[in-house]
């Protein structure tokens, strides 16, 4: 998405926001550690707004913290709008859109809105884009997926159904290098683990 607004050059990028879980400092869902997302903001050259959320966090918890996060953003970079990664799921499209009218001023955007997976994740392979899977749903993809490199052995191997770019929640990544960063975040897979359903794979700074 960061790349695709980049190219395009029809709206200044000035920062990302990203949440994590408060309880255990890592990115929600993902797991990634708080310092490799810093490091990667980095990389990317750009500022980091961190939305903590509580654990276990409640929607109504969530929205709080997004709509004080997003508010933090607009005073620090005077945004008129707000880029999203959402790729076909209409519900969470929707959701984002109401929220973002009913608690900001902000414009929501879709750059990659219905780009077909099969051909997007291809493109980012192919592009040089370099990113680990740290977070697998065991119910959708088998665990023995976690912590390998997202590469065209990765893709070719996975099963019917399952979304090359894990829209429906298959699996998670962190991406540590590509034609958007300066230079490269070096991570090394550390442990894997099933934790809450899910199988992680716990990356570390190279």
């Amino acid at each position: 998405m960061l790349h695709t607004l980049q190219e395009a050059g029809e709206v200044e990028v000035v920062g990302l926001l990203t949440t994590i879980n408060a309880a255990f400092d890592r990115v929600a869902m993902h797991a990634v550690r708080r310092c490799l997302l810093e490091a990667q903001a980095e990389a990317l050259g750009l500022p980091l707004v961190i939305v903590p959320l509580p654990w276990p966090s409640s929607n109504a918890e969530y929205e709080a913290a997004m709509t004080q996060g997003l508010d933090e953003a607009r005073e620090r970079f005077q945004i008129m709008g707000v880029a999203f990664g959402d790729l076909f799921l209409e519900d969470i499209r929707r959701y984002r859109e109401e929220k973002m009218a009913e608690h900001t001023d902000l414009s929501p955007y879709f750059p990659i809105w219905q780009i077909p997976t099969d051909q997007l994740a291809q493109e980012m392979v192919a592009s040089g884009l370099k990113a680990t899977i740290t977070c697998v749903d065991p119910r959708k993809l088998d665990g023995s997926f976690a912590g390998r490199a997202f590469d065209e052995s990765f893709l070719a191997d996975l099963p019917a159904g399952v979304d090359p770019c894990g829209e429906n929640g298959e699996f998670h990544t962190f991406a540590w290098d590509g034609p958007m960063f300066r230079h490269p975040v070096p991570v090394q897979v550390g442990e894997v683990v099933e934790r809450d359903g899910f199988v992680f794979a716990d990356l570390l700074p190279a």
